[in-house]
């Protein structure tokens, strides 16, 4: 672990933000900046890097001066898709009893991270919905960041998909869960019921369906009830070409039909059997 902070003050936080990341520097910058207009700032952040980029961390030492938030750094070798690996890394060294995950193309609504503040409680996990920006909309955000704000208004003429997911209604009650199942960008649990599952299953190591169908699966196994924070908590989806195959899903899809079957919510090969060559650097 890399600890890059200044000896700034920082508010007490109440959450850990985990930000699954690899490589794109400039979708992390534009994250990063768009977390720094959390209207509720109580949270620290922790980076889970699949990989080992030095790029990473002279970027980060550079940026955390211009942040109103920590930062924590997890990073392991390259050495093939091992997302759930690194998640586990990062939950074993966030501070607090509740955590939100969000993906290195995702930028959160300024209200993300309150949303998921009020509404994570013990046996009940929270998980929103994404936005699909187009690929015109991401070049022209990445290289305007705040000339214009991310918002329905701003879209809604764009090449972007999905856009009715960009309307925030903050005081929908939903009675019934969304039906179609968490996304492992957007979703957020408190710590001890996670690790009550023994974290993320490091079986999978090929992207999709191993990172977000199994977790929701073995935690609902384990009692907790899903509620759906649709057009609350909010990210914006950028633009990139897919980075997974249709022989990886069908292989993932397999090994999960067959966890399944198993019916068994703490899985073997979890965070209690991690063995990380991290660094700590004061």
């Amino acid at each position: 672990m890399r600890s890059l902070n200044d000896k700034k003050a920082f508010s007490e936080p109440r959450i850990s933000v985990i930000i699954a990341f690899y490589k794109r520097i400039d979708f992390l910058d534009l994250i990063l900046d768009y977390l720094n207009v959390q209207s509720n700032m109580h949270f620290e952040l922790i980076i889970a890097e699949d990989c080992n980029d030095k790029e990473t961390v002279e970027y980060i030492g550079k940026k955390q001066s211009a942040l109103s938030y920590p930062i924590l750094h997890v990073f392991q070798d390259d050495i093939g898709f091992r997302k759930n690996r690194i998640l586990n890394a990062a939950l074993r060294i966030a501070t607090t009893d509740k955590l939100v995950f969000l993906d290195g193309d995702c930028i959160p609504h300024k209200e993300f991270v309150d949303q998921y503040i009020k509404n994570l409680a013990f046996g009940i996990a929270g998980f929103g919905r994404r936005v699909m920006l187009g690929q015109e909309f991401t070049s022209a955000l990445l290289k305007s960041k705040y000339k214009f704000k991310l918002s329905l208004k701003s879209i809604l003429f764009s090449d972007s998909k999905k856009i009715e997911e960009s309307i925030y209604l903050p005081l929908t009650i939903r009675k019934r869960a969304d039906s179609s199942g968490i996304w492992g960008c957007n979703w957020g649990i408190m710590k001890d019921d996670l690790l009550r599952v023994n974290g993320f299953d490091e079986d999978y190591v090929h992207a999709c369906v191993g990172e977000d169908l199994d977790v929701e699966h073995r935690l609902k196994l384990n009692g907790i009830r899903f509620k759906s924070l649709k057009n609350r908590a909010i990210v914006y989806h950028l633009y990139h070409k897919e980075n997974y195959s249709k022989d990886a899903f069908e292989i993932n899809k397999a090994l999960f039909m067959e966890k399944c079957k198993a019916n068994n919510c703490y899985c073997r090969n979890g965070i209690d059997k991690l063995n990380t060559e991290l660094l700590s650097i004061k």
